[in-house]
């Protein structure tokens, strides 16, 4: 406890710097923003005031174009209160929370953010609602470009048990940038002031995105966590809304009951990500934004990669008129995806961190693109180069026809899994694979 006074009156310190140093005018309505701190590594998980983070998303730019299809039209959110629900996968006593207007291209400007345990719908519990400061503010404004994350929080967080983050809007905000496909429900107000509403009567718009918060983290000593990042399979796309049945949700819940000790599952994925080229609609490429959304969250010492099927099929998607969210249409090689994957490897063993990778899993694909597929899960189940496989397309195949889904497992569209499906990823996983040490610094 005296280690966490001590990081208070710090972040207190440096307030008072900033008020030195020129940021008065901000400082008197809100928080200076300023460049996000490095997040700590595995290796200084053990100092007295490491990090670790319990729950994340990846945000991606909404795209831009005056007539947008209604699929990508963001909700009003300007003088608005914003509130989202997300779910921790790791305990701790305190917490910090980080907010981005990493995409956005004019500022953000939050007149007071809170925390509380969710309860029904839109509503918190009564007394369990937490103010979140920024430097000593309880207002900020974010540059474009720029992350800040907050003071302690001096709130218990429960694995499993959801919390609502809610978030005061400025009178010219608008949501710039989201994650799509956030899998649960979230809300906005009517005008005005409502973080500290407890009953969700002036919540009547619902969206299923998260927008500008991007991570969780608990304070204490722990075994840190892992990290999917991927394309719309870890995403858990057609999986039930609001239940939490992605593969990595899954995979948390399986880590908690079966698993020797407590450990974060953290969802990096982005639906219809690339690993090899970005898009208008479907975020950067996953080899150019892994270091940010993956590697650098504090207190993750192993990666699991698993993308591929969209770099293989858009190439084959015609250009469309408009927004064409398929561009680049370009044809990739199984040589081609196998250099990306290792450039990501590189980068993880140079921070320190072990990747696993996932084989790619069946999509009802022409032959000329499944012949990729097989060639790209050959490399994969070698394991040469990087610390561990998981075989998801043995898990999901039918037997009977192994370039599709086994009946059971498919959603519907022979490319995404049903919630059973997701489960059996989840249970491909090897536990032990999750436990190891990681790999020396620098090492391919």
């Amino acid at each position: 406890m005296q280690s966490l006074i001590r990081l208070c009156l710090a972040y207190r310190r440096l307030a008072a710097a900033l008020l030195a140093g020129g940021c008065a005018a901000a400082f008197s309505s809100a928080a200076c923003a300023q460049p996000p701190q490095p997040p700590q590594s595995p290796q200084s998980s053990q100092a007295p005031q490491a990090w670790h983070t319990s729950w994340s998303t990846a945000l991606q730019e909404i795209p831009r174009m005056a007539a947008l299809p209604p699929l990508y039209q963001a909700p009003p959110v300007a003088g608005r209160t914003v509130r989202q629900v997300i779910v921790p996968t790791l305990s701790g006593g305190v917490a910090q929370l980080r907010v981005s207007n990493r995409y956005g291209t004019r500022p953000l400007s939050i007149t007071r953010v809170s925390i509380a345990r969710s309860g029904a719908g839109a509503g918190i519990v009564p007394g369990s609602e937490k103010a979140v400061t920024f430097g000593g503010s309880g207002a900020l404004v974010l540059r474009p470009g720029m992350e800040m994350d907050s003071d302690p929080i001096p709130i218990a967080v429960t694995r499993g048990a959801r919390l609502a983050v809610s978030m005061v809007m400025g009178g010219d905000d608008a949501m710039q940038a989201w994650h799509r496909i956030a899998g649960r429900v979230n809300y906005v107000s009517s005008v005005g002031n409502h973080a500290g509403d407890i009953s969700e009567a002036a919540f009547k718009v619902r969206f299923t995105q998260y927008a500008w918060i991007t991570r969780l983290a608990v304070g204490g000593k722990g075994p840190g966590g892992v990290v999917a990042i991927g394309d719309s399979i870890t995403d858990g796309l057609r999986s039930t809304l609001g239940a939490d049945r992605s593969w990595p949700s899954v995979l948390a819940v399986r880590v908690a009951t079966e698993g020797s000790v407590p450990m974060a599952v953290l969802n990096a994925g982005i639906s219809g990500n690339r690993l090899l080229s970005g898009s208008p609609c479907y975020g950067d490429s996953l080899e150019s934004r892994v270091e940010h959304d993956a590697l650098a969250l504090p207190g993750v010492h192993t990666v699991i990669v698993q993308v591929g099927i969209n770099d293989i099929n858009f190439s084959a998607m015609p250009p469309r008129r408009g927004l064409d969210c398929d561009t680049p249409h370009t044809v990739v090689s199984a040589d081609d995806l196998v250099a990306g994957y290792r450039r990501v490897i590189a980068a993880a063993h140079h921070r320190g961190l072990r990747v696993l990778v996932g084989t790619l899993t069946p999509a009802a694909l022409p032959p000329d693109r499944e012949v990729v597929r097989q060639r790209v899960n050959r490399w994969i189940r070698g394991g040469q180069g990087f610390d561990g496989v998981v075989d998801f397309d043995k898990a999901l195949r039918d037997p009977g026809q192994p370039g599709k889904l086994k009946p059971s497992y498919d959603s519907g569209d022979h490319v995404h899994p049903s919630d059973a499906g997701y489960a059996a990823m989840a249970h491909a996983v090897p536990l032990a694979l999750l436990n190891g040490k990681p790999p020396p610094r620098g090492a391919m």
